[in-house]
């Protein structure tokens, strides 16, 4: 029987009596400029939506909070964006400084060519971690899930120490073999045209989006249809769909940043609060306990939700954040 692999995040962070810095976004070119205060009752703030050149490569943005906040860095999962987390970042920037970008190929970020840009982890990696550096952050606290872990640990590891918590919400630390990655076998083990066709008549389909936020969750009448929809239409956009079918194939070369990335944080054991759904189709409620085999400190908090637990429990997790932060930062 043929084993089924995933990916996993993580982050970590430096004892908590240091302090993280803020950010500036002086680099930044501001899409669609908000100058307006807070509404009267509401401490939150704005989010604005800006884009910054990164090697001539624009990359969309939201953001929200005050300027020497401390400052939670976003990274959004498959086939998403970071449209995701529009109500957590609300809710955060009332204490902290919220960054949540698009990788390129997804949402507002521009799409270069496949030809000339490959789209692997790897790539994506690299640009955040030059995203990061431009926008001005010097530290951070890291909320990731799905696709954003295997992004994260590669900023975590390339510049050890800006990382000082760690936030995973149904974000695998430990391979699954979840029969959810049954279809990709093949096409990890050939790489061939029929595979990847194969591939894609599974998982480019409104069905397999619609149940990343169905299945697990307790009462669906309080998940969006327009979540769903927007990401599947997402997937509709001309190279969308070859852009997620790099990224799915490249999931198999993951295993030595999993190891290093559990190997870092073992070592460095940061303060990490896990907030899934514990019916989660990807990474089950199991796969997330695992978390305290490299990190018996961490704080583990299993909703009755699935794999998109933002799209239900947006409020429950936010408060658990707050409360999480507030202590380690």
């Amino acid at each position: 029987m043929l084993t089924r692999r995933f990916f996993t995040t993580s982050f970590l962070a430096a004892p908590a009596a240091m302090a993280i810095s803020g950010a500036t976004s002086a680099a930044a070119k501001t899409a669609t400029p908000d100058t307006r205060s807070p509404p009267a009752g509401n401490s939150a703030f704005p989010t604005r939506y800006r884009t910054v050149d990164i090697d001539g490569l624009s990359v969309f943005y939201r953001e929200a909070g005050a300027p020497g906040a401390p400052v939670v860095l976003l990274l959004h999962g498959w086939p998403s964006s970071s449209a995701m987390f529009r109500d957590l970042i609300r809710d955060l920037s009332v204490n902290y400084h919220v960054f949540a970008p698009d990788y390129p190929g997804f949402g507002n970020s521009q799409t270069p060519d496949r030809s000339r840009a490959p789209y692997t982890f790897d790539a994506l990696g690299e640009v955040i971690g030059k995203f990061v550096d431009k926008v001005g952050i010097r530290q951070f606290a890291l909320y990731a899930t799905d696709f954003g872990g295997l992004v994260g640990y590669r900023v975590m590891l390339k510049t050890p120490h800006r990382m000082k918590a760690l936030i995973a919400q149904n974000n695998p630390l430990f391979l699954s073999e979840s029969p959810w990655f049954g279809p990709l076998v093949p096409y990890w083990k050939d790489g061939t045209a029929e595979s990847r066709r194969k591939a894609a008549e599974h998982y480019l389909t409104l069905d397999v989006v619609r149940d990343l936020y169905l299945t697990g969750v307790r009462d669906p009448s309080l998940v969006d249809p327009g979540e769903w929809q927007a990401d599947y239409s997402s997937l509709q956009r001309p190279g969308a769909a070859d852009i997620s079918l790099d990224l799915l194939y490249n999931i198999r070369t993951n295993g030595p940043t999993l190891k290093s990335a559990q190997d870092y944080l073992l070592a460095q054991k940061p303060p990490t609060l896990v907030v899934s759904g514990r019916n989660d189709i990807l990474f089950t409620g199991e796969n997330q306990q695992r978390y305290r085999e490299v990190l018996p400190g961490a704080e583990i908090h299993l909703t009755d939700s699935g794999h998109c637990a933002l799209a239900d429990r947006s409020e429950e997790i936010a408060g658990r954040t707050h409360e999480f932060l507030g202590r380690v930062l």
